[in-house]
């Protein structure tokens, strides 16, 4: 028997030769699961700051990163929207049991949201941060000229600058999957508590679409909770406070 508030990494193939690492806390339930946002991985400050007040109160969790990412196997350019919800989906599955309740970063906030629909038994709450459903369209799409659509469907590929360190690779596979996985345009039936952290000041994700969610989201419980400074990242210490606090009423105890 796994003793409680010890952490256990790992690597699982899913099947093509492609391994994904994780780490798993163990704990009592329901499981608290991580999923990062794109380009990001698990070894980021909410992450570790979460698993770290998760082990002080005994609760289970379970950090991943997806293929392409972090410490994982594979190419970045060859993942997607659905290839990357895929690869949580196997880690959830093989590492978990019973109700989770799922923390999704920005990306993160769109996969979780595909995990709920296809794990509807399993999910008892949901934390958004900076959540960013249809993204690849709404933002990446749509923010290219006709000219650079063009070529990016021509090429197959574009790099694209980026606040957070190296350009990354916007592919066509990327953007095609995408639309196949967009939520916002109709109702999401998902009706598990939800709550959404959004900064006002996020130059990546519009905090009107945090709005926009909670609109499409088939819930009664939703709260959306503005920071008027937050920027994206949402990583100040007041931020991990408020996130803590947020997954720790969803949990049942206060966040201190």
């Amino acid at each position: 028997m796994e003793q409680t508030g010890m952490e256990h990494a790992g690597r699982l193939d899913r099947g093509d030769g492609i391994e994904l690492a994780w780490a798993k806390l163990s704990g009592t339930g329901p499981t608290v699961v991580f999923l990062p946002g794109f380009n990001s991985d698990m070894a980021g400050i909410k992450a570790t700051s979460l698993r770290d007040w998760c082990a002080t109160h005994g609760h289970a969790m379970l950090r991943l990163d997806y293929s392409g990412h972090g410490e994982s196997g594979g190419a970045f350019t060859d993942g997607s929207i659905g290839r990357w919800m895929q690869d949580a989906l196997l880690l959830i599955d093989r590492l978990t049991e019973g109700p989770l309740l799922l923390v999704g970063s920005s990306m993160g906030g769109w996969i979780s949201l595909l995990i709920a629909l296809r794990r509807p038994h399993r999910i008892v709450a949901i934390t958004g941060i900076a959540a960013a459903p249809d993204f690849t369209e709404l933002l990446m799409w749509n923010g290219l000229s006709p000219a650079e659509q063009a070529h990016l469907m021509q090429t197959g590929r574009r790099e694209v600058p980026s606040q957070y360190g190296d350009p990354y690779i916007i592919t066509k596979g990327l953007i095609e999957d995408g639309r196949t996985h967009q939520l916002l345009g109709a109702p999401i039936a998902i009706i598990c508590p939800v709550r959404l952290l959004q900064g006002q000041r996020d130059d990546d994700v519009p905090w009107e679409q945090a709005l926009t969610l909670a609109r499409q989201l088939e819930s009664e419980d939703v709260e959306v909770t503005l920071i008027k400074d937050g920027d994206h990242r949402l990583s100040r210490p007041s931020d991990i406070a408020l996130l803590i606090r947020t997954v720790a009423a969803l949990l049942g105890e206060n966040g201190g």
